[in-house]
């Protein structure tokens, strides 16, 4: 599992209902430039808003486009979790967040994967962001979590490279892939070898994320630099404001998608916001 996956913004129609429609419209268009795989339900989907019906929706909309997928899963509930999880049609990755709010120790959110992977009946990623969660993982703990049976990679969102992200990149084991999830640092942790990233800015630069990628696999650090500070430049301006309310401003203004709706409590972007990230398209 390696390249660029973009975690799709759920689109709003003017009634306020999901729209399928510009949803498969939306994620053809980053596939065909050069997204490796999708996101649903990601935190840029904003899961947490969705009914159950809706959820279900999102799935098969972009199941049904033949790439590889995964599904944004997890609560603070371990048995609730691996029900999900143990729900979800064949064919996707469920990525699952580290169990959010309540805090339960490294020892705790161990024993939170290996149930949960042991119920799964697909892949698992798991999705490591603290400023999130509230709960911070030391490098031995996701090398921990990176041996659990069933545990193919981690979404990896801990904030700014440090010595702990070097470590963890250099030890981690073969075949379990790291994807960084902090848009702005994605050109320093590919430089550290992880194998790509999810990246919600992908949405509307694509082709220049995947065009990062592949200038340091083939080992071109001027341009991989020249891409990397641009594309941070971006990333900031996308989450300027409360994530996706500024990447749908800009998807909107581009006509991707029909509004640029976000749900409570989530509110619209600022004129000032949305503008700034279109000047740096």
């Amino acid at each position: 599992m390696e390249g660029i996956y973009v975690p799709l913004v759920t689109p709003f129609d003017r009634a306020g209902a999901v729209d399928t429609v510009a949803l498969r419209s939306l994620a053809e268009s980053v596939l065909a430039a050069g997204a490796a795989g999708l996101v649903a339900l990601g935190t840029t989907g904003e899961p947490a808003t969705l009914g159950p019906a809706e959820r279900a929706e999102v799935i098969e909309v972009c199941r049904g486009l033949g790439a590889p997928l995964l599904v944004g899963v997890g609560g603070s509930a371990t048995a609730a979790c691996a029900a999900e999880v143990a729900a979800l049609p064949p064919g996707v990755t469920a990525m699952v967040v580290v169990p959010p709010y309540t805090r339960p120790g490294e020892a705790g959110v161990l024993a939170h994967f290996r149930a949960v992977a042991a119920a799964s009946p697909v892949p698992v990623v798991a999705y490591h962001v603290p400023y999130r969660t509230g709960q911070a993982l030391s490098v031995p703990a996701l090398l921990e979590l990176a041996a659990i049976p069933n545990v193919v990679g981690m979404k990896l969102a801990d904030g700014p490279v440090s010595a702990d992200t070097v470590a963890l990149l250099a030890a981690a084991p073969a075949g379990f892939a790291i994807l960084g999830g902090d848009d702005a640092v994605i050109a320093p942790l590919l430089a550290l070898g992880a194998a790509g990233g999810i990246l919600a800015s992908a949405h509307v630069a694509t082709a220049d994320y995947v065009a990062l990628l592949g200038a340091w696999r083939r080992g071109d650090p001027a341009t991989a630099r020249r891409l990397g500070a641009g594309l941070a430049r971006l990333s900031a301006a996308l989450f300027a404001e409360p994530n996706p309310s500024v990447i749908k401003a800009v998807l909107h203004a581009q006509g991707r998608i029909p509004t640029p709706a976000v749900r409570l409590p989530l509110l619209p972007a600022s004129t000032t916001a949305r503008d700034a990230a279109l000047a740096l398209l």
